[in-house]
């Protein structure tokens, strides 16, 4: 059965890491998705480049798409694009504001070619404001949102991006399908093309709804204060720990914590999540825990609750040694507390859940051969996804796309000597 976009037909101007994940994301749900890139190839192909032009950064965000190497600051590059356009059901582009409209791809420029165009336009921090106009990247809109600050991972009094994933932009990347999607269906119902727009700002923000919201009967009083002791140690310059150790005991507060958190057993580590009084109890139950805070109109803000919050915390660290991880986890299963093994992902490329539910997907690519890789996010009963090939190789698809446009074997030829293409 085809999938949900079959006939959905995509030109992706996009590279590193969010614009590329949302049109992989498009091409598992059945989108042909053509990927213009320098006829030097995009960046994120020589990120730990292991053959040439090869990176597994790149093939990890690229798969199920076509190659076409473009120069578009050459006419003849530009020319190929205008003549794609008309048949294309969505553009993708991350780049700085001024980029598109520089190089002749901006969406006025193309829906004019193509009014039932949808056109998604990702860029770090919006098109208005006075940051509008600069780059970024993962790492500054980290830094910039509070997801770095907030995060709590202090080293050598500096904090510390987070390093498992590019949060802002594999957020954005979900964004830019989730996005496109919807256009797609307005497109259905009222025959019109429209331009999206998402950026790395709000996708980093909209993941931090815990955080990023202000209720006036219990925050503003409290942030007032943070707000004005954090612009004296600032003036001060005071040492970030410090900021980092006030902004924990004044708007993340955490006393005593023992049921949400990672423990070291005997061999190894694991992770308890319980986030009710009902699996609260089962736990301390289990563990053998005398918590007074679950008496009523106990204060958990008070100095009883911190002190005895420290002596519970060094009580449960130690009960949790006394046994391994899987004894560990036998015990949490048979009371129904939500519990699992901490785990590196090189692990769960073979783990059994994983491999159940269809995540592990194996591929032949073009130059580096066969790999494994995460498998599509969703299943859907009537319109399956699929991933059907790896990444391109550079200028794989190049004859194949540039002949379904009329284009000969000498011209195709002449524009690779011109450097137009590759």
């Amino acid at each position: 059965m085809p999938g949900p976009l079959d006939g959905v037909r995509i030109l992706e101007f996009t590279e590193i890491i969010a614009g590329p994940y949302g049109g992989m994301l498009l091409s598992d749900m059945g989108a042909d998705v053509i990927k213009v890139e320098p006829p030097w190839g995009e960046p994120w192909r020589f990120a730990q480049e292991f053959v040439p032009n090869e990176s597994r950064n790149f093939i990890s965000l690229n798969r199920g798409k076509r190659s076409l190497p473009l120069d578009l600051t050459k006419p003849e590059g530009l020319e190929i694009v205008y003549k794609l356009i008309p048949d294309m059901d969505v553009v993708i582009i991350n780049a700085r504001p001024d980029v598109p409209h520089n190089l002749g791809i901006d969406y006025e420029t193309l829906s004019a070619r193509n009014p039932r165009l949808i056109y998604c336009d990702n860029t770090a921090f919006g098109r208005k404001g006075p940051h509008s106009y600069r780059p970024g990247y993962d790492l500054i809109v980290q830094a910039m949102t509070g997801l770095m600050a907030s995060e709590g991972k202090v080293l050598d009094g500096v904090p510390q991006q987070i390093q498992s994933t590019a949060i802002a932009d594999y957020a954005t990347g979900i964004t830019i399908a989730w996005a496109i999607c919807a256009a797609l269906y307005h497109r259905e119902r009222t025959g019109k093309g429209q331009m999206v727009e998402t950026t790395l700002l709000a996708s980093a923000l909209g993941v931090q709804t815990g955080r990023f919201i202000q209720v006036a009967a219990v925050d503003d009083e409290r942030r007032k204060d943070f707000l004005e002791l954090l612009g004296r140690m600032r003036a001060n310059g005071t040492p970030f720990d410090e900021i980092h150790r006030q902004y924990r005991e004044k708007l993340s507060p955490r006393v005593g914590n023992i049921y949400y958190r990672t423990y070291q057993a005997s061999d190894g580590v694991l992770a308890i999540a319980c986030l009710s009084d009902r699996l609260r109890k089962r736990a301390a139950d289990l563990l053998e825990l005398d918590d007074i805070r679950f008496q009523p109109g106990y204060d958990p803000m008070s100095e009883e609750a911190r002190i005895f919050g420290e002596k519970l915390v060094a009580e449960a660290e130690a009960v949790l040694l006394t046994k391994t991880v899987e004894e560990w986890l036998k015990l949490f299963d048979d009371v129904g507390v939500p519990a699992g093994p901490v785990r590196f992902v090189e692990e769960l490329i073979d783990d059994e859940q994983v491999i159940a539910n269809d995540l592990v997907v194996e591929l032949e690519h073009s130059v580096a051969g066969p790999l494994k890789m995460v498998g599509p996010m969703l299943t859907m009963s009537d319109s399956p996804l699929e991933v059907k090939l790896a990444s391109p190789a550079l200028g794989e698809h190049t004859d194949d796309i540039l002949t379904s446009l009329g284009l000969g074997e000498a011209e195709i030829q002449s524009l690779r000597d011109a450097g137009v293409t590759r």
